[in-house]
């Protein structure tokens, strides 16, 4: 079931201050995002390159050729010759689907953000990534901004499994939204229907 609104657009345009030619490109991204989640495309690096070209609005995405900083320094991602081929890993991990959808969907946004593939745009990417891995199972979230704007940490195994719980939580609103306004017209939503039954 589709949500009312479109999260990751929404946060997309609240962003719009950063520049309108950088908010045109991550839509674009998005769009790309939703087509090739609607074809059941295999996530592959590859796929999340096309992605980083895209809201980078450059011709080629390579992985980074250096370690990486975040967070004015204090975070360092290191890089070692097979640290490229442990990203591919996880990147194939992510698409196994043995493993809860929240839990995927969680992990592979996690991995993106610190791995840090590439020099810039890992932030965006990380919530293409997360995206594509819900709308894939037609699992759409109508607010993204307690998942996607919180600081989170590399060493934080707790948070990792918060987050999974935060974005099974925020995808049962989305469709308890849905079902509110389907059922009761012009109510504006609400948060207090049943189950969102949607394979969780």
């Amino acid at each position: 079931m589709r949500a009312l609104r479109d999260g990751f657009a929404d946060h997309a345009r609240a962003s719009a201050d950063r520049g309108a030619e950088r908010l045109h490109r991550l839509l674009d991204a998005q769009d790309d995002v939703r087509h090739a989640a609607a074809a059941g495309t295999a996530l592959t690096p590859e796929l999340l390159a096309r992605w980083n070209r895209i809201t980078l609005g450059v011709p080629v995405a390579r992985f980074r050729r250096g370690p990486a900083y975040a967070k004015n320094g204090r975070e360092r991602y290191g890089l070692h010759p097979a640290t490229e081929h442990w990203f591919a890993t996880c990147v194939a991990q992510g698409d196994e689907t043995a493993a809860p959808l929240a839990a995927r969907a969680a992990r592979l946004y996690l991995d993106v953000a610190f791995f840090h593939p590439y020099d810039d745009g890992n932030a965006r990417l990380a919530g293409l990534a997360l995206q594509f891995v819900l709308l894939r199972e037609q699992v759409e979230l109508d607010d993204v901004v307690p998942v996607l704007n919180p600081v989170r940490r590399a060493d934080d195994a707790d948070g990792a499994a918060d987050l999974a719980r935060l974005i099974h939580g925020m995808a049962a609103a989305t469709h308890r939204r849905r079902l509110r306004a389907s059922r009761h017209p012009g109510s504006g939503g609400g948060d207090t229907l049943v189950d969102p039954g949607v394979g969780w």
